[in-house]
């Protein structure tokens, strides 16, 4: 990809990738976003196919960062914030593998940085329960059909329905 050198990709999965986007759309030094599948087993997936929960893909937003402005611990740090980590195969109202809590890590040193970010919350007392995000190595990341990119840009929304 052209324009894109110097930049760090990243991947999380945290409930409707609608929402997960455009959070972190609103982040100094996040250049791009995209959402789409991955963590399943079929190649190519359709939203379709993974709102069945068959392909085993969770719905994600994968981001190009400038690490030069803001860090990957600053980006897992941030993710904490954006949703229940503690909820099983769901979030909110939506529920199911795909909505599932996840980070999808490029390389030793993010899989660390999710670690140590994963047990300190985990040990600070601040959650009620577990944490239940899994911390996985990245995939093939598979781009969601075109009307889910920027969904909430395009129709004007600020949050899912109800």
């Amino acid at each position: 990809m052209s324009g894109t050198e110097g930049l760090q990709e990243a991947t999380f999965g945290a409930g409707c990738f609608w929402h997960v986007e455009d959070a972190f759309m609103q982040l100094r030094g996040v250049v791009r976003t995209e959402v789409g599948y991955m963590g399943g087993k079929k190649e190519n997936p359709t939203y379709q196919e993974v709102c069945t929960k068959s392909t085993g893909h969770a719905e994600v937003v994968h981001l190009l960062f400038d690490p030069q402005v803001i860090g990957y611990e600053q980006l897992v740090e941030f993710f904490w914030t954006i949703h229940d980590p503690t909820q099983i195969n769901r979030q909110g109202p939506d529920f199911g593998s795909n909505y599932r809590s996840a980070i999808f890590f490029y390389g030793e040193e993010q899989r660390k940085i999710a670690q140590i970010s994963k047990d300190r919350l985990g040990a600070s007392g601040a959650l009620a329960k577990p944490i239940a995000t899994e911390i996985t190595p990245a995939g093939t990341f598979w781009r969601a059909e075109e009307y889910h990119q920027k969904y909430f840009q395009k129709h004007g929304m600020s949050h899912c329905p109800a």
